[in-house]
């Protein structure tokens, strides 16, 4: 069910699911039913009775939204909460989970779904700004899995522009031809705004236990998740 799982710290952990755990997405054509049973058993699993993972709609920009109780699944491609289990979906895209806490100790969570467009348009800088805006300090976050930048082929016309905004992504693929480096690329972004960062993960394009629109299309989304327990 999990490809990588941690207490990163006491009373908080962090997770990436794999394919055992099964498709988590609404919007890619699987039966609705069975994926809401997925999520349910995959919040048991975390012990999240009563308190569901919040999920979002994800459309490849750069908003943040801010969760503060049980609500809808915002239109957006980031969240930040201070206490709500939060979830982030992928099958190729960077998954990126935050955890900080206030000067009082109290946890600040985010996730954040760092595609293309997201990384050159900053979508894990303005989580982390907006993680310090609620207060965050000592910030770390974990790189989860996704297309690595020796998989990741674009036309060279794609690479110059997303490696204008971030210098990290240009990468070439194994075969010498273009390509992106989008966990370099959110690398170099965590680096520049002072958070601490792991990798977690491996390529999904070479990975079977993990879901890949450039391998599998249509298919799945695995997720990123953080947590509160105990």
């Amino acid at each position: 069910m999990f490809w990588w799982r941690e207490e990163v710290r006491p009373g908080v952990s962090v997770a990436f699911t794999d394919t055992g755990a099964g498709n988590m997405a609404l919007h890619v054509g699987d039966d609705p039913d069975a994926v809401l049973l997925r999520r349910a058993r995959l919040e048991r699993e975390l012990g999240l009775a009563g308190a569901p993972l919040q999920f979002m709609d994800q459309v490849h920009g750069n908003e943040v939204a801010v969760i503060n109780g049980p609500a809808p699944a915002p239109t957006a491609d980031a969240m930040v909460s201070t206490g709500r289990a939060l979830a982030v979906m992928v099958a190729d895209c960077v998954p990126v989970v935050l955890v900080g806490e206030t000067a009082h100790g109290s946890p600040v969570l985010a996730v954040a779904h760092a595609g293309r467009p997201g990384v050159a348009s900053g979508v894990v800088p303005r989580t982390v700004e907006a993680m310090r805006h609620a207060g965050a300090a000592a910030i770390s976050a974990w790189i989860g899995p996704s297309v690595c930048g020796l998989c990741y082929e674009v036309p060279a016309a794609m690479r110059q522009e997303v490696a204008a905004a971030v210098p990290a992504t240009h990468a070439v693929t194994r075969v010498g031809t273009p390509a992106l480096d989008l966990p370099a690329g959110v690398a170099s972004q965590l680096a520049a705004a002072g958070v601490r960062y792991e990798f977690a993960g491996g390529c999904t394009q070479e990975e079977e236990r993990l879901f890949s629109h450039r391998r599998d299309a249509p298919t799945g989304r695995f997720a990123g998740l953080v947590w509160l327990h105990g």
